[in-house]
């Protein structure tokens, strides 16, 4: 598969197989990862790898809780159904999350870190591997408790949670707009 085939086959995935990801392949994507660009060359990013699948339930859960007791954004609102059904799981069962974190020290770490996690899902979709960006699991993630849980030093912040797995089953995309050009200056 070329970049470009990777491009159009990624898909956000929802529904994984029970099938573990070997610690090899997290090497690789992580790998992957690291090769983004980034401003100034500051590499900002770590990462922390969850596969423990109990923790990551208590961390879907309490994800959940906290964002129904929180005012909540037009998101959480939007979701909020799904947050109160006890079987929702904010990583969708996946067996893998990994964390793409970094300090907070300029207007572009974040960016720099999304860039990352997009080659490190290009590189799953390569791989065979699904993925999904988990933005509901950032608050949790960042909470005191589970930084310290996970090795997040307290002046680092978790940027970009991802669940990696086997997709159970074949995932369609939605059809693509075409590019809404602005302006096109000759």
């Amino acid at each position: 598969m070329n970049v470009i085939e990777a491009i159009h086959a990624r898909r956000a995935v929802r529904s994984y197989s029970p099938r573990a990801v070997e610690e090899r392949e997290i090497s690789s994507l992580l790998g992957a990862a690291v090769q983004a660009p980034s401003a100034m060359n500051a590499q900002p990013w770590s990462f922390v790898v969850v596969q423990d699948r109990a923790r990551l339930k208590r961390y879907s859960d309490r994800a959940k809780s906290l964002l129904l007791s929180s005012a909540g954004d037009g998101k959480t609102r939007r979701y909020e159904g799904m947050l109160r059904d006890e079987n929702f799981n904010v990583f969708y069962d996946a067996g893998t999350l990994i964390v793409i974190c970094a300090k907070e020290g300029g207007p572009y770490v974040q960016a720099d870190c999304w860039l990352a996690a997009q080659n490190l899902m290009l590189a799953a979709c390569e791989a065979g591997l699904g993925t999904c960006c988990i933005g509901f699991a950032v608050p949790v993630l960042n909470t005191p408790e589970v930084k310290a849980e996970l090795g997040i030093p307290s002046d680092v912040g978790a940027i970009a949670p991802l669940i990696v797995g086997y997709a159970a089953g074949r995932v369609e995309g939605p059809v693509r707009a075409e590019p809404r050009i602005l302006s096109w200056i000759r």
